[in-house]
């Protein structure tokens, strides 16, 4: 498998603070908050609290949820009794 989990890092994102507005030409959506657009992220736990003490946010932390990883063999990919029929 080639797809692996990467390094844990923190991140430091910003809370909604105005509704999206439907611009009426176009009708994309858009709002006057641009710090939503912002994630910053951090190797560590400190490090990503001190910024966030350091230029005066409030801020919660939330705690990675653990995910379970399921095991398959190559092989099972062509299975006779597979769920989903092999499509190529």
């Amino acid at each position: 498998m080639q797809s692996g989990k990467g390094r844990a890092r923190w991140r430091i994102e910003f809370e909604d603070l105005g509704p999206l507005e439907v611009d009426p030409l176009m009708g994309w959506t858009s709002s006057a908050d641009t710090k939503r657009q912002i994630r910053l992220d951090f190797p560590t736990r400190e490090e990503a609290i001190a910024y966030a003490e350091r230029h005066g946010y409030d801020y919660r932390v939330e705690e990675e949820k653990s995910s379970t990883e399921k095991r398959m063999a190559y092989s099972d990919n062509f299975r006779a009794d597979r769920v989903a029929p092999w499509t190529h």
